[in-house]
């Protein structure tokens, strides 16, 4: 199995940047599938963005064009490098290991960790 740990998240202004890291540890991590998803309280958990074992990606479409998600096979880490941030954004992100099929994520588990919290203020 594939297990995750968020970081990155904080405090940001409206318009400014982050940048969230997963750090995956299992041996499986080269050949799975990796997303992002943030929930914000009384609202559903939606996927952001995800990335397949080839690094094909798929975005939300309200992040398109701010968001990029991206892979670094050698450090076991995929990032979520978020820019022009609106207080929309503000949620929990949570990353998760999944597969990609027929351009639908799956992902491996329905448990979710801590997660890193994103505040964008206005």
């Amino acid at each position: 199995q594939v297990q995750v740990v968020e970081s990155g998240g904080g405090l940001v202004q409206d318009g400014g940047s982050l940048r969230l890291s997963c750090v995956a540890s299992g041996s499986t991590f080269n050949v799975v599938a990796i997303a992002w998803y943030r929930q914000a309280p009384g609202k559903q958990r939606e996927l952001v963005a995800s990335i397949s074992f080839d690094s094909v990606t798929n975005y939300l479409d309200s992040v398109k064009g701010r968001f990029t998600i991206s892979r670094d096979n050698a450090k076991n880490t995929v990032y979520l490098e978020m820019n022009s941030l609106k207080p929309e954004d503000t949620a929990v992100y949570y990353c998760n290991a999944g597969a990609v099929l027929g351009g639908t994520y799956y992902p491996y588990s329905s448990s979710w960790g801590p997660g890193t919290q994103v505040t964008v203020s206005s």
